[in-house]
């Protein structure tokens, strides 16, 4: 298992593709391109279906391409978008089109979910620097999207914080991360907004609740895969394909302050870890320049001012995805495709209002239960697997839903 890879790159991406560009990471990322508009320039801007949002953003940045992937053809608003010089393409074949198109050459992937698979992975395929921000690429379909990259000698840069600061502290040999030495590597997590709650009261968490993170602003769905740790569990099984290294040998620990984004443990007993502040920009300008170091925008750490640094290890009683994303993991094959599919199906009927906070575990795990295990080496049965889990989680959070077993 060949580990991340930066063989084949430049010094550092001109033309990029921002694959949802409305959202919290494509928004930072223009953040941080906005600041140097000497090294970057932008060729397309993706959305679903925002397409007032994304019509704001082409006014700023001018890219020659813009996506609604989820809206069918509009020749009125695409008059809109042309008067800005801009061309508007629809549908999800577009998003592929844009990611591999010879005139880019960086790609960031920042659609939340497996929807932004398919065009992650054209993006691979294509041979770009590829800033991957969307985990369930890895998670849905890790030795398939690793073995395309290798191939195509795609530049893989890790954007999640915890995984580009695993990045930061491990040596590079021949343009790939060099793992002689290391123990292990330790993904810290904040413990989310109810790392301290009673396990009572969590029934009667709220979407708005779920949504308020103490330290980071995300997503809605992101923030209650944060809430119930499964973000740090997909963060598992991402790290796992990454960096090449067995469940046994990722650990994760909660960190409240946000501060430290990950460890790397060396068998002489040393520990190198990245410190920043909870700052999206941080990563994001790392991936940006790499290997160069450029102007992110976020304020400098005072460690004085911090005061202290805490850590305690996570409880799986009050998060039970933790521990069922390191099952799936060792389970391999498709179980977690299976276990992403049901996440998103899960938290998507919280939000929703048809299910109870309490009720997001067990739907995974009765999905996982039910869905046949398989390989997991083609694309298809990944798919095939990612379908069938998502009607089995849909029944299984209807027969969950609000006033029922939670």
């Amino acid at each position: 298992m060949t580990p991340v890879s930066t063989r084949g790159g430049k010094s550092g991406p001109r033309a990029l593709a921002i694959l949802g560009a409305t959202g919290s990471i494509g928004a930072t990322t223009l953040e941080v391109v906005a600041r140097h508009p000497d090294r970057y320039t932008v060729r397309a801007l993706t959305a679903h279906t925002s397409a007032e949002p994304l019509l704001a953003l082409c006014r700023t940045y001018r890219p020659e391409y813009a996506v609604l992937s989820g809206s069918a053809g509009n020749a009125a608003l695409g008059r809109r978008f042309a008067q800005l010089g801009c061309e508007l393409l629809f549908g999800a074949a577009a998003l592929e089109q844009v990611a591999s198109e010879s005139g880019c050459h960086a790609v960031m992937a920042a659609i939340v979910g497996a929807a932004g698979l398919p065009a992650t992975l054209a993006a691979a395929r294509s041979g770009k620097r590829l800033l991957l921000a969307n985990k369930e690429a890895l998670v849905m379909a890790g030795p398939f999207f690793m073995r395309a990259a290798r191939e195509a000698r795609c530049v893989l840069l890790p954007i999640d914080s915890e995984h580009n600061a695993v990045f930061q502290c491990l040596p590079l040999e021949g343009g790939e991360v060099a793992l002689r030495g290391v123990r292990r590597i330790q993904l810290t997590a904040s413990g989310g907004p109810f790392r301290a709650t009673s396990l009572e009261r969590l029934a009667h968490i709220t979407p708005d609740e779920a949504c308020a993170h103490p330290n980071w602003r995300m997503g809605r769905k992101i923030s209650v895969d944060s809430a119930t740790m499964m973000n740090k569990g997909l963060e598992v099984i991402e790290a796992h394909w990454l960096f090449g290294l067995p469940a046994e040998r990722i650990e994760v620990v909660i960190h409240p302050q946000s501060v430290m984004h990950s460890l790397v443990e060396y068998l002489d007993g040393s520990m190198i870890a990245q410190l920043s502040h909870p700052d999206m920009r941080v990563p994001i300008a790392h991936a940006l320049g790499f290997p160069e170091r450029i102007e992110s925008g976020a304020r400098a750490l005072d460690l004085g001012a911090l005061g202290q640094l805490t850590f305690e290890k996570p409880d799986h009683a009050r998060f039970p995805c933790l521990r069922l994303a390191y099952d799936a993991l060792r389970a391999g094959g498709t179980a977690p495709a299976v276990l992403n599919a049901a996440n998103e199906v899960a938290v998507d009927a919280f939000l929703a209002g048809r299910l109870r906070f309490t009720g997001i575990a067990p739907v995974i795990e009765e999905t996982l239960a039910h869905v046949a295990g398989g390989s997991g080496e083609t694309l298809e049965r990944m798919m095939q697997a990612d379908a069938q889990a998502r009607r089995v989680a849909a029944a299984q959070a209807e027969r969950r839903g609000m006033g029922r077993a939670a």
